[in-house]
């Protein structure tokens, strides 16, 4: 089996490039070629057997596009994104990437035809959603983002549902919750406060809040993120359906239950390190965003992801900080 890798050197791509390796295999089949690619080249995995090009490329360029899927992958996860955040900053920026670089790739894989039908693992996000909201938005809650961001993962949803239905290649569309607790320093996500009111107290350092305490979000960790990729490789077709995107099991909790999770895992000393800043460009953002989701879909597919924030911040302690934190 040959897996593609877009993103590859982002923390989910590095992530998911490590579980591959570690497996081997992917639904029964043994992984021979892994193709990593991001703006710039992704480090060679260790201890794997196969075969492993690493390049640095912008998939935006057809040109570079068509190179990626020349060799025929049999699976493609399509990461490569500039996050919400920077792309509400930079429109160009992210147009270039979100949009133009996907549309690019699924190009590319039409343009081979001859049969070929990669299945084509898409991360979105629930940021393709927006106010006002439901109670619990179900996947057929209509597509209203409020941001440039969302927008830009909506207008590739249709894409890949589109040239799923016209056979082009075997598309689905994951939509991520905020993953958290992020490993690393911060990135330039709006939702970056997340992980940082999470991940800096618990290294010892301050963290900065930027919104109030009763904002609700949707969660999911790094580790149950890629189990979402993974699992979305063997879905069936059938019983996916022609609604190809669907939303991801999380953890719906305010900010306040986030640091109650903290305190109640490691101690006031740790959850007393976090500062309130008000920032109205990432309340903003966040007001447009939901809140809560009825993920009976992705459940019935078989997807799982954490059950309680604080299962959550264990998975973090234990991926990224060998058990053991800053009291």
């Amino acid at each position: 089996m040959h897996i593609l890798i877009t993103g590859a050197a982002g923390m989910i791509g590095r992530k998911l490039t490590a579980r591959l390796v570690d497996a081997g295999a992917l639904n029964g089949r043994p992984i021979e070629t892994l193709s990593l690619i991001d703006v710039s080249a992704p480090q060679k995995p260790e201890r794997f057997k196969g075969s492993v090009v690493t390049s640095a490329a912008d998939i935006a360029d057809p040109a570079a596009a068509r190179a990626a899927v020349a060799s025929r992958p049999d699976v493609i996860f399509h990461l490569a994104a500039v996050v919400s955040g920077e792309a509400e900053l930079d429109f160009e920026k992210g147009m270039h990437v979100n949009l133009d670089g996907s549309r690019a790739l699924i190009e590319a894989v039409r343009a081979i035809g001859d049969g070929y039908r990669p299945r084509f693992v898409f991360t979105s996000s629930i940021a393709v959603f927006g106010a006002p909201f439901p109670e619990a938005i179900a996947d057929d809650f209509h597509l209203t983002p409020l941001t440039s961001y969302g927008t830009q993962k909506a207008i590739v949803e249709l894409l890949l549902a589109n040239y799923t239905r016209r056979g082009f290649l075997d598309g689905i569309g994951i939509r991520l919750p905020t993953i958290n607790v992020r490993p690393g320093r911060p990135n330039k996500a709006a939702s970056g406060f997340f992980s940082s009111i999470i991940r800096e107290p618990l290294a010892g350092e301050e963290a900065v809040l930027p919104v109030e305490d009763s904002v609700l979000h949707w969660h999911a960790s790094p580790r149950a993120a890629v189990g979402f990729l993974i699992h979305a490789t063997a879905v069936d077709r059938g019983q996916l359906g022609p609604r190809v995107n669907l939303t991801m099991p999380g953890v719906c909790c305010s900010v306040a239950e986030q640091i109650a999770a903290l305190r109640r895992i490691a101690g006031d000393t740790v959850a007393a390190r976090i500062r309130r800043a008000p920032d109205p460009l990432v309340a903003r953002i966040v007001a447009g965003w939901p809140r809560r989701f009825d993920p009976r879909r992705a459940l019935t597919l078989g997807f799982r992801g954490e059950a309680s924030f604080d299962e959550i911040i264990r998975v973090h302690i234990e991926d990224e900080l060998a058990g053991k934190f800053a009291a």
